[in-house]
Order: C-alpha cells, then sequence, then structure tokens
C-alpha cells in the first residue's frame, strides 16, 4: 500500500490537536459526502479517504503509531498498516457522531424525503457500516459505607423488558456522579451497562464531600461528667474523650479519619452527639433522678 499522508488528506499541521482534527475532518465530511456529490466518484473516492485519515489521526494512540512509522516513509514507498496497529479501515473508531453531524445537511434527525441514515456509510471494502452497540444507563444508590469500603453488588436490572441479574465491582473511594462501565456481553446483554454512582446518606452516617459526621451516642452521665468512650466509625473502633457538659448536635473533629477518595484525598470525621437515655432504670436509679430534680435550678426552657 502505498504511503499517505494524512495530514495533508485533512489539510492540517501535524501540531493540531485533537478537537482541530475532529472540526476540519467534520468539514470535510460535509463537504465530499456522497448524497451532495451523486455520481462524483472523485467526491466519494475524497470521502472515504477522508475517513481513512480520521480514524488513524481522531485516535491518539493510532496517531502516535502513524507519526513514528511516518518519518521513516516517503511518498510512494509501500507499507502495511497491519504491521503498525491499524488493521482494515471501516470508519468505525470514529467518535463523531454522524447523526449529529448530517443532521444540519439534511434538515433534522430524519433528513430528506428517502434519507437512510444506514445506507449512506460503508466500509472500505464496500460493506455496510455496523450499528454501534447500544448504551443503557442507570444511576446506583450506594450507602457511605458501601462507597468507603468497596466491594461487589448483586443487581437486577430490566434491559428492554428483560430482567438481568448482574455484578457491579463498586471501587473504594468512589464518588458521587462518577460512572461505572459494565460490558454486557459478559451477563448477556448486547451493549455495555453505565452506572452513575449516587452515594446516600443513612441514619447513622453523613457525607459532605470528604467530611464524614457519625452519629455518637452518650449516656447522660457521660456527657455531664466526660468520660473515655469506644466510638464504632467505619474506619474501626477509636477511643474517643467526651468532654464534660457537651450538649447533644454539638460535634468531635478527628482529622483526616473521614472519607478518603479514589485519589488519596482523605476528609475529617466528626462524631455528633447524642445523648440517650437508658432504656430500663432500677429503682435506685430512678430515685437518684429524683434526688437531682430537687436539687437542680436549671430550667433549659427559660
Amino acid at each position: 500500500m502505498e504511503y499517505k499522508d494524512y495530514y495533508n488528506v485533512l489539510d492540517i499541521d501535524k501540531s493540531a490537536t485533537q478537537d482541530e482534527i475532529k472540526k476540519k475532518y467534520r468539514e470535510l465530511a460535509k463537504k465530499y459526502h456522497p448524497d451532495l456529490n451523486k455520481g462524483d466518484e472523485k467526491s466519494q473516492d475524497k470521502f472515504k479517504e477522508i475517513n481513512e485519515a480520521y480514524e488513524v489521526l481522531g485516535d491518539e494512540e493510532k496517531r502516535k503509531n502513524y507519526d513514528t512509522f511516518g518519518s521513516n516513509f516517503s511518498h510512494g514507498q509501500q507499507f502495511d498498516p497491519s504491521q503498525h496497529g491499524f488493521g482494515g479501515f471501516t470508519y468505525e473508531s470514529s467518535d463523531i457522531n454522524f447523526s449529529d453531524l448530517f443532521g444540519d445537511l439534511f434538515g433534522g434527525a430524519g433528513g430528506g424525503a428517502g434519507f437512510n441514515m444506514d445506507d449512506i456509510f460503508t466500509g472500505a471494502a464496500g460493506g455496510r457500516r455496523r450499528p454501534s452497540k447500544p448504551k443503557y444507563e442507570f444511576k446506583l444508590g450506594i450507602s457511605i459505607e458501601e462507597g468507603y469500603k468497596g466491594g461487589k453488588k448483586d443487581l437486577t436490572i430490566n434491559i428492554n423488558g428483560s430482567r438481568k441479574n448482574i455484578d457491579v465491582n463498586i471501587p473504594k473511594g468512589i464518588t458521587s456522579g462518577k460512572k461505572l462501565r459494565v460490558k454486557g456481553d459478559k451477563w448477556g446483554i448486547d451493549g455495555d451497562v453505565y452506572f452513575e454512582i449516587d452515594i446516600r446518606d443513612d441514619g447513622k452516617h453523613r457525607l459532605d464531600g470528604l467530611d464524614i459526621t457519625t452519629i455518637l451516642n452518650v449516656l447522660p452521665w457521660e456527657a455531664v461528667l466526660g468520660e473515655e468512650v469506644i466510638a464504632e466509625t467505619l474506619g474501626g473502633r477509636i477511643k474517643v474523650n467526651i468532654p464534660k457538659g457537651i450538649d447533644s448536635n454539638k460535634r468531635i473533629k478527628i482529622p483526616n479519619r473521614g472519607y478518603e477518595d479514589m485519589k488519596g484525598k482523605k476528609g475529617d470525621l466528626y462524631l455528633e452527639i447524642r445523648i440517650v437515655n437508658s432504656p430500663s432504670l432500677s429503682k435506685e436509679e430512678l430515685e437518684l433522678y429524683k434526688q437531682l430534680k430537687e436539687l437542680s435550678g436549671h430550667n433549659p426552657r427559660r
């Protein structure tokens, strides 16, 4: 095969960015599209040539390989593209949305009368371009603990009316808004499945950025007198000194013990005090409370 200067085909500099390459490709694809140049074989050949060039230059890895071997060839020399990571040119690697591209030409999503998007793209050998596989998107709600620790989650999803049971691996430290891709072939699904993560607060833990707030229950006398207690956190048990006279809803900060994202960045842990009563009191305990009531002159409602 004769060496082709793909930069010359797309009329761009070798220093062109990916955005510049894509922009130029779209411009040329519109200009030489066969439906606008019916019966013009030169335009059809040019259309195939610019698609071939974009398949290489529009992919950073293929472009890198092309630049590497391209510097060792001159016009007219022969080379085998398959030896340099290219394979046959079918235009399937392009990330251009052709529905958007040619909607501008033919007036809306449907185009002109008799216009069929399936008929306009053919491979180098003349075969019809295979349609891209569908993509399925879902929201996936997980607990703070699931995101904090990571792990596997079993799910049942509905794909075109059919229930599919799949496993999703939750990376440790994933954050809300991130998307997980599951290859559908493994689960008998034609196309890939994407899950957008939504981390949800539970009754004991709240997440604010990378800071975690965890409820810490203490008894009335622990709050009044102060106490060293063991707190159960997502990172395990820790010892905490309860300050004397602390009130409910006050927080104790534990630096760098919050949520750790996938890049290793950590937040802080806040223990939010909740004063709770014993579920059952003995006669002696009740008597002490009565004495406390008589001795105390404090009224929190004033």
